[in-house]
């Protein structure tokens, strides 16, 4: 005991003494003054696109603002939010074994009078808004057999509603389901909408033949805009070369018939982008698909797609060039799937560097006048900001030479894409001397890791040395996206601050590529010459060996491009030992949501705790321990004159973090 206890105080003591180092380039913070100034300017002359208080899409609208206008809760009173209601869907006891490989990532929305979301297992809930009870439930009997390969998860629904209610079922909740399925279900009753496909019903089908039920699904919401509902989908990475295809496809939102396809990479030589696929036959790689949430521009007429990479993610001599459309921000018509622009973040993607976040819509205040852009948040740290209309720079991007020392076969291309007024919101590159540990020997541990990889900075192409993706390829910034408010023209992000090693391992004959198959710390990529071996560069002790913060919430001003402030995001109560509990920030999943009563709030992190900060200065205001990890974005509501937040807390198995199965509601104390 008195050793454990000698051991802890040299713990807390070595923390202690790093966090001035670790965290002093993560507590920048701008004038408060200077940003309550700008904002009362910008909110001045943008009055008429302010937006309004509903929750209708999963990123509160179709452009993914994660904004409301909502003032009831505001800097002087958010410490007195408390728990309204509580609600449990029963998945931890009625699914135990299912939970094991369960995302809970959904965030409801406030349609039809009622609060609708779905669990990760394809149950459809409309819960009352006011108290958490039940209205209607629906399961869509999702295989729990399967094995899904990105988990059992469900980001969100979609709602559309004929506005002539003139046809049957004129109210729909769309939901795409894990075992590959397009649902559209009656908003009033919860029971499907017959004249919808067949019975209600897509079910949806890549053109080859799955290696195993879950290899191919659907995970984030449907968009819907001009009576047509849009899907991507969720492909296993690392498997196989010639995986399924990354097709985006457009139904009829009443009837279910097909409208158009979007496959991102070209397969002949007169699609678009083409010529950026240098080989000499017609690519047979998968993947580039939109597993992450799209959004919708309806003015412009615009569906805007983050594509991913091609298959597989770690090997790409088989797909020289820079392989448009695959990471790229795509902008198609919603009539007919042709494309309207595109730009592309990562040329030839060897680092599993997918856009993994909704498109944001925005409207920046700059020179006297709105300009509508789009905010592409990225896994690599970076963030894009562009012209809607043409897909141009509106912030300034160049290329920049990058790491040019690759395994035999591979191609890289020389320069990537980077931003040049905003810098990287958390670090991209590592040494021995940045080396992190609880202890002299931990860090010791971790420094001689470090020195053993190629670390040659952000792009740094895998090796079978064995090379460090820093930011991993889980982000940077992940699925939860960014929240924008247009009073200060802030984008609010968080993103996780960790590394991976990637190794590569030559396959010398079909006999090692088989035994890849069966090894499950190896991925096989069958038909490329290298299997992979990855691994999240850890601590003996089991903790990041990159200095903390390990996660980060920071405002970036959409109009000049400068970090406002930056702050850790999350305790790691839950992930040290002895339960030590100092802020140095977690890995997270979920995103932030705005409101105009100057608050920001998100749950995200890995111990369990909802908080709420000032927008303008990134100041803590309150913090709530929630009853599993709210590993989802929250969203808020008013329902008879109370302004509500609710998170989905459940927790991420993969992630190791606390699992449940509650909706949670919180209001101000006196409100009810």
């Amino acid at each position: 005991m008195q050793l454990k206890n000698t051991l802890l105080i040299i713990c807390f003591t070595l923390i202690v003494f790093s966090l001035s180092s670790c965290l002093s380039h993560y507590s920048e913070q701008a004038s408060w003054l200077t940003i309550e100034g700008y904002a009362k300017t910008v909110a001045e002359n943008n009055t008429d696109r302010m937006l309004n208080d509903g929750w209708t899409s999963y990123g509160g609208d179709h452009g993914g603002h994660r904004y409301s206008s909502l003032d009831q809760i505001h800097l002087s009173n958010v410490s007195d939010l408390e728990i309204a209601w509580q609600f449990q869907t029963g998945d931890l006891q009625t699914k135990p074994d299912a939970m094991r490989n369960a995302a809970t990532e959904g965030t409801p929305i406030f349609v039809n009078d009622s609060l609708i979301f779905c669990t990760p297992f394809n149950e459809v809930i409309a819960l009352h808004p006011g108290n958490g009870e039940v209205r209607w439930r629906f399961d869509a009997q999702t295989n729990l057999e399967q094995f899904p390969a990105n988990q059992f998860v469900c980001r969100g629904v979609a709602y559309w509603q004929d506005q002539n209610n003139t046809i049957e079922c004129p109210k729909r909740i769309l939901m795409a389901t894990n075992d590959s399925r397009l649902l559209a279900i009656n908003a009033d009753n919860g029971q499907l909408c017959k004249n919808f496909g067949l019975q209600g019903t897509l079910e949806i089908k890549p053109e080859i033949d799955l290696w195993w039920p879950g290899e191919f699904q659907f995970t984030s919401p449907p968009v819907v805009a001009n009576n047509t509902v849009i899907i991507g989908s969720a492909i296993a990475d690392n498997v196989r070369r010639a995986a399924p295809k990354g097709v985006v496809r457009a139904f009829d939102v009443v009837t279910g018939q097909a409208k158009w396809q979007f496959d991102p990479i070209p397969r002949t030589k007169d699609d678009n982008g083409h010529g950026s696929w240098l080989n000499d036959e017609t690519p047979s790689e998968g993947h580039a698909n939109v597993w992450a949430p799209m959004s919708i521009d309806v003015e412009r007429n615009l569906v805007f797609l983050p594509t991913s990479s091609p298959s597989p993610d770690f090997y790409g001599g088989m797909r020289p060039g820079d392989n448009l459309h695959a990471n790229s921000v795509v902008a198609l018509n919603i009539d007919n799937g042709d494309i309207a622009w595109s730009f592309q973040t990562v040329h030839h993607d060897i680092w599993d560097y997918d856009l993994p976040a909704q498109p944001g819509l925005y409207s920046v205040w700059r020179g006297g006048r709105s300009h509508d852009v789009v905010a592409q948040v990225t896994k690599t740290g970076l963030v894009f900001v562009l012209d809607r209309d043409t897909g141009k720079p509106f912030l300034p991007i160049e290329e920049r030479p990058v790491p040019q020392s690759a395994v035999t076969g591979e191609y890289l291309s020389p320069t990537q894409p980077f931003p040049v007024k905003t810098p990287p919101i958390v670090p991209s590159s590592i040494t021995p001397n940045d080396a992190f540990g609880l202890t002299w020997f931990d860090q010791t541990a971790c420094a001689k890791r470090i020195a053993q990889a190629d670390a040659n900075g952000l792009f740094t192409p895998p090796s079978a040395r064995g090379t460090l993706v820093y930011p991993m390829n889980g982000g940077g910034a992940n699925w939860g996206s960014a929240a924008y408010d247009p009073k200060r023209n802030l984008l609010l992000i968080n993103m996780s601050n960790m590394a991976h090693e990637v190794k590569l391992i030559e396959k010398a004959t079909e006999e090692i590529e088989s035994k890849t198959m069966h090894d499950s710390t190896l991925a096989p990529q069958v038909g490329v010459p290298y299997a992979l071996k990855r691994d999240l560069l850890l601590s003996p002790l089991g903790l990041p060996c990159n200095k903390p913060p390990w996660g980060v919430l920071a405002a970036v001003n959409l109009d000049s491009g400068n970090i406002v402030w930056r702050k850790p995001l999350g305790s790691i109560e839950e992930l040290a030992p002895a339960g030590v509990d100092l802020d140095l920030g977690t890995p997270n999943l979920g995103g932030p949501v705005v409101t105009a009563g100057n608050l920001t709030f998100i749950a995200a992190t890995m111990d369990s705790y909802i908080r709420a900060f000032e927008t303008a200065s990134g100041k803590e205001l309150w913090q709530a321990k929630l009853p599993a990890a709210g590993q989802a974005t929250p969203m808020t509501y008013e329902w008879e004159g109370i302004q509500y937040i609710a998170i989905y807390a459940g927790g991420n198995a993969r992630s190791g973090s606390v699992l449940g199965d509650y909706i949670v509601a919180f209001s101000l104390s006196g409100s009810q």
